[in-house]
């Protein structure tokens, strides 16, 4: 079975991401590749928190329309998370997995409230934890809320999975030639601005000496692989 170099980890799946490659609202295929990896990584004994983003429903892009405002548009997007998570949450749980959401935005019927001590309760005990509702605040993104929420559970990286294999230099969908980084610190993210997480979410990262490793979850076993420590995907700091 093996086992992991971490004992407790976050990752951050973007709501894109659960979208599919046919951008479906929420597609049942990437819904199970995301659940098979998560369940691979329980079988390594690791204690996993995952943060997933609501870009399939809603992008804060559509603030930026002036249909609505930003406030209104980013509490659209923490409901989103809500929904994504409920469905991650069951696919996980019909698999023989327990897991519990925790929101930063109360919904008592559908979800627990986040703090950080039931959050830690719940992974010593053996669940699968998903953080929804982002940081419970506009203007933060999912990013940022797995950045403070790593810290604040006291995990010793944030893995985020990605459609690519890394980090690159440019996009490696429209430019082939794109160069992957295989580590990085996190002043030289922040001063080029690469496309790692927001910067909000790696100054805390930085200040907090959480490595962040970027890798391609749409490959079987990556998970799995990084958690083991093969050199798999774009590592930052640490």
């Amino acid at each position: 079975m093996g086992s992991s170099l971490y004992r407790r980890v976050v990752l951050k799946v973007s709501g894109e991401w659960l979208a599919g490659k046919k951008m479906n609202f929420i597609d049942p295929q990437a819904l199970t590749i995301i659940s098979n990896e998560i369940i691979s990584a329980k079988n390594l004994g690791v204690e996993l928190a995952v943060v997933v983003g609501g870009g399939n429903i809603i992008r804060g892009q559509f603030a930026s329309t002036g249909v609505i405002d930003r406030v209104s548009a980013d509490q659209m997007g923490m409901l989103a998370t809500v929904i994504n998570s409920l469905a991650l949450r069951d696919n996980l749980e019909s698999r023989g997995i327990p897991t519990q959401v925790l929101s930063a935005v109360h919904i008592n019927a559908l979800t627990q409230p986040y703090t950080k001590r039931e959050a830690v309760r719940h992974l010593q005990n053996g669940r699968v934890i998903i953080l929804a509702g982002g940081t419970g605040n506009a203007y933060f993104t999912t990013d940022t809320t797995a950045a403070l929420r790593a810290a604040e559970i006291e995990a010793e990286v944030v893995l985020k999975g990605t459609k690519v294999d890394g980090v690159f230099d440019d996009d490696p969908v429209k430019n082939p030639a794109a160069t992957m980084f295989q580590a990085l610190s996190y002043s030289e993210v922040l001063k080029r601005r690469l496309k790692v997480m927001d910067l909000t979410a790696v100054s805390l990262c930085m200040e907090n000496g959480l490595p962040i490793i970027v890798f391609n979850l749409e490959k079987q076993g990556n998970l799995k692989r990084v958690l083991s420590g093969e050199k798999i995907g774009s590592r930052v700091g640490g």
